[in-house]
């Protein structure tokens, strides 16, 4: 009898160091404050945490936000299965809200069809004030 195998690959000690942090974080965080984050853990060197937020990209637990230059933890589940991420970024508190929704994804892939191009994914970043800040 074969063991089943695990669903997720096995984090190592310095990519569930980074993962956690992302976790715990009140926003997104560049690499170099997650580095500064993790200094009494071990992490010397920014190649440290640019390898495990690689790995960490690539099986969908952590999303890396273009316009910020930053890193966020996934908050959605079976994201690896999505081809379109979109997120709220509220320009005045950072607060960063992941969005699901499928008819984005459609109308991406629409415009893809229309331009002939074949998309493999997208990240989509929507800028402006989220409720509590555009009411205060």
């Amino acid at each position: 009898m074969h063991a089943k195998p695990s669903e997720e690959p096995r984090l190592t000690r310095n990519q569930a160091l980074v993962l956690d942090t992302l976790s715990e974080a009140d926003g997104p965080l560049s690499a170099y404050a997650i580095l500064d984050l993790l200094r009494e853990n071990g992490f010397r060197a920014p190649l440290q945490v640019y390898r495990a937020l690689d790995k960490l990209v690539a099986a969908g637990r952590v999303h890396r936000l273009e316009s910020l230059n930053a890193f966020v933890a996934c908050q959605k589940p079976d994201c690896r299965s999505h081809a379109t991420i979109a997120f709220a970024i509220c320009d005045r508190c950072g607060e960063v809200r992941e969005v699901d929704d499928p008819n984005l994804a459609r109308r991406l892939k629409t415009i893809a069809d229309g331009l002939d191009f074949a998309l493999h994914g997208s990240v989509v970043e929507l800028r402006g004030l989220c409720a509590g800040c555009a009411a205060a």
